[in-house]
């Protein structure tokens, strides 16, 4: 698979799994929990309170990791992306993400806590897939 396949295959991946695992580390000590995405290209976007645990783990640490994709039926492959985060607050980008989201946890996009962690992929790693005979990874600069 050449690496615009690759990238083609990426993109299926994160157009159609929404739920994944935002993993960050604080104090040397790992943290996951559950999130739901959305993407724009390969760039990742999930929406959380100010107030968070992660949002204090990302101002000591802006590194993550994120597993997304893999459901029980026919999807197999899911993506390891290691990858660098920046907290945003800026109108377009809430309104963009309030349009597209799951309309939980928030009751208007005027919520002042709420903001958006945008997950900027260094590596994206394609395990499981079925047209690849071993995990591929692609990195960006």
């Amino acid at each position: 698979m050449n690496n615009e396949q690759l990238q083609n295959e990426i993109e299926n991946i994160l157009n159609t799994s929404k739920i994944g695992v935002l993993s960050t580390a604080h104090n040397n000590t790992p943290n996951s929990r559950y999130m739901v995405f959305y993407n724009d290209g390969h760039t990742l976007y999930t929406k959380t309170s100010i107030e968070s645990k992660k949002i204090a783990e990302f101002k000591d640490n802006p590194k993550a990791h994120v597993l997304i994709g893999y459901d029980e039926t026919n999807n197999r492959s899911f993506l390891e992306i290691d990858a660098n985060v920046e907290i945003l607050k800026d109108q377009e980008t809430i309104d963009w993400i309030w349009n597209k989201q799951d309309k939980s946890f928030f009751d208007s996009k005027d919520d002042p806590n709420l903001c958006v962690i945008k997950v900027i992929p260094k590596s994206i790693k394609i395990m499981n897939d079925k047209k690849l005979d071993t995990p591929q990874t692609i990195t960006f600069d």
